[in-house]
């Protein structure tokens, strides 16, 4: 089974919180851009549940 995170970054953001997810074993599934701010990104994590 999985779980899943959705967050919404701006582009200079994303990189260090990411990383950060990446280390807690969070894997990026998909990242679409913002249309609603304009601007940024918004990225789909998933993980398995033990």
């Amino acid at each position: 089974m999985y779980e899943y995170k959705i967050e919404t970054y701006r582009v200079k953001e994303a990189e260090k919180s990411m990383n950060r997810l990446a280390q807690e074993g969070w894997r990026v599934v998909a990242v679409t851009p913002n249309e609603v701010m304009g601007f940024g990104i918004v990225v789909t994590y998933e993980r398995q549940i033990s």
